[in-house]
């Protein structure tokens, strides 16, 4: 039998090591949270071979004391927090005392600091175990954490370490988080000698974009919401910004990086009917609430947390990011970050528009009341139209000169010219064109819409003169007997005629110029596919959505310009009117100057 003997020190770093410093991305992370605990408000990092050689991070903040260096080296020795109560409520970044000691335990650590109370600077060794006394170094002010030659005392573990590339790749993204969560510090990353990334102290936004791209700053939505002791406030990305992986999700809790999956499936539903198949969304968000509602303490990376009320979070965050992407980028740019400017979008007055007469007022507006339903207002304004000139014989559309002070007052998605092969309607705005997919965007209208009235119990049905029959497989109509009541539910009376017939006796009133048969048909499948307990909850917006697919505007279906307009001004009045049911985006905008740059103007 085996006598129990408590293992040695050295032995004890380095299985702490393997927890929290996996490879040298990890290293980085907790001596940069550490500088960023000492108020650095500069950070200097400089890589060898993807840190595995040698990695030396410096900063200006406020040092370590001379009689503190070898203590700093010591397992669970830190200045963060001093009882258990401070456990509950960690405000620091850094607070279990173990990342210089493991670090230490698995590479040759020099450690160099100056405060301002001393008068110069004192510097420590560490290498298998053993820690130097003090011995005076040369640095005007701060700390430098030198370490070097990654898991070269434990072959075994660095064997698991992937190529330089990898590493550095790893490390670069830990850079670029820290960078992200902290504009008001300049940060610098070399790689074997070669300067990657320089960013000077600024605002979020610019940081943002300095990290991430313009591309990607120029495809956002801005979120800031508060409740009582809760805030969110960040960017998230349009959902034509979709990503193909995670690679581009920030979420910060108290200026800390984080994956929780209680906060990833909140955002995922949020972008549920608006992100396009299997895409990821983008965003870089900073949730602040109080330090005691949240356990950083679940591991020893501290990547991981958990809320004391994780419903009420994720309903608060669900609902922020929901609210975001609903109010199209276009109408407003509320106030996102600190030291961002708030971009308030005035109330809009139209410049009236001259169009041609297209057959009658009458024959329009019922074509109109059949595709749009019973709101007549944004029509009649675009349709009862006198004719004073005619200003252009193709669209009947009113061009107004770039100059021209009503251009100022072009609603965002402008003002139609015509149609596209049937398919597309063309529209000029302020800024140029506006190509609009029609049928896509008229079904995110209707797919709105028919949310709107399930949610307050609101079908308008309509009783059709003569009522639809057609044929039906058994099982489908076995399944329509057993839920009569439920399609009732959705606005469809449905009655049994035969074994293999069905009748379609009442439908939706926005439904009512559909493929009624077929849309009945889907509408089953899509029903036995949830289960009828399931259809009003799970999966609710999926049967809405093929209702509205089946309803909206086809392809060559001709319209006259004010049934474009009034598609347009609705796509504004519209939730989430960017994007289709499917995620896929509803218009294009393509500017003057790129119009003038593709006809090489001025060249």
């Amino acid at each position: 039998m085996v006598a129990i003997k408590p293992l040695p020190e050295l032995l004890i770093n380095q299985i702490a090591a393997g927890e929290v410093v996996e490879r040298p991305a990890s290293a980085l992370k907790e001596i940069l949270e550490n500088s960023i605990d000492a108020d650095a408000t500069r950070i200097d990092i400089q890589l060898f071979h993807g840190g595995i050689k040698q990695m030396r991070i410096s900063d200006n903040g406020v040092g370590i004391a001379k009689d503190e260096l070898v203590l700093a080296l010591m397992r669970h020795s830190t200045s963060k927090i001093s009882s258990l109560e401070d456990l509950h409520k960690i405000t620091s970044l850094g607070f279990r005392g173990e990342a210089l000691a493991s670090i230490s335990s698995i590479s040759t650590l020099t450690l160099t600091s100056h405060t301002v109370a001393q008068r110069h600077a004192w510097q420590v060794q560490a290498s298998s175990g053993s820690i130097t006394q003090p011995r005076p170094a040369a640095l005007t002010q701060g700390t430098i954490v030198d370490a070097r030659d990654f898991y070269s005392n434990i072959p075994a573990r660095r064997k698991f370490l992937k190529t330089e590339a990898t590493e550095y790749t790893h490390c670069e993204d830990i850079f670029k988080r820290m960078a992200l969560v902290r504009p008001d510090i300049e940060f610098t990353l070399q790689h074997n000698g070669k300067l990657r990334h320089q960013y000077p102290i600024t605002d979020f936004l610019q940081r943002i974009e300095a990290v991430l791209g313009k591309e990607f700053i120029q495809s956002v939505a801005c979120i800031s919401e508060q409740t009582a002791d809760i805030r969110l406030h960040g960017i998230v990305a349009l959902p034509a910004y979709s990503r193909a992986s995670r690679d581009t999700q920030y979420f910060f809790v108290n200026h800390r990086f984080v994956r929780n999956k209680m906060i990833a499936h909140a955002i995922r539903e949020a972008y549920r009917d608006v992100l396009h198949l299997d895409r990821y969304p983008a965003f870089v968000l900073f949730l602040e609430t109080d330090p005691a509602e949240v356990d950083v303490n679940v591991h020893p990376t501290k990547s991981e947390i958990k809320f004391r009320d994780p419903r009420a979070m994720h309903q608060f965050v669900f609902h922020a990011v929901q609210k975001s992407l609903a109010r199209p980028s276009r109408k407003a740019q509320p106030q996102l970050l600190d030291n961002a400017v708030s971009k308030q979008m005035p109330h809009f007055h139209y410049p009236k528009q001259h169009t041609q007469k297209f057959g009658k007022i009458e024959q329009s507006a019922a074509l109109y009341q059949s595709l749009f339903g019973d709101d007549n207002e944004d029509f009649n304004n675009s349709a009862n139209i006198e004719t004073e000139t005619q200003i252009n014989r193709m669209s009947g559309a009113r061009i107004i000169d770039s100059t021209t002070e009503e251009r100022r007052d072009f609603p965002p998605l402008g003002f139609a010219l015509g149609q596209l092969h049937g398919v597309y309607i063309l529209a000029q705005n302020k800024n140029g064109l506006i190509i609009v997919d029609m049928h896509a965007a008229h079904e995110r209208i209707l797919y709105e819409k028919l949310k709107m009235a399930m949610d307050s119990h609101a079908w308008f049905a309509q009783s059709l003169l003569i009522p639809l029959t057609f044929y039906a497989d058994r099982a489908d109509v076995v399944f329509v007997e057993e839920n009569l009541t439920l399609f009732k539910q959705i606005g469809f009376e449905l009655a049994i005629l035969a074994p293999t017939t069905l009748a379609v006796r009442t439908v939706p009133v926005i439904l009512q110029q559909a493929d009624i048969a077929k849309l009945t048909l889907d509408l089953i499948q899509e029903t036995k596919k949830y289960g009828s307990n399931q259809v009003l909850t799970a999966g609710r917006n999926e049967i809405l959505a093929t209702m509205a697919c089946h309803a909206a505007i086809r392809a060559n279906r001709a319209l006259t310009i004010a049934e474009m307009n009034a598609l347009l001004r609705q796509m504004e009045a519209t939730d989430r009117a960017d994007q289709c049911n499917h995620g896929r985006p509803t218009w294009y905008e393509m500017s003057l100057a790129n119009l003038d740059k593709l006809f090489m103007r001025g060249k």
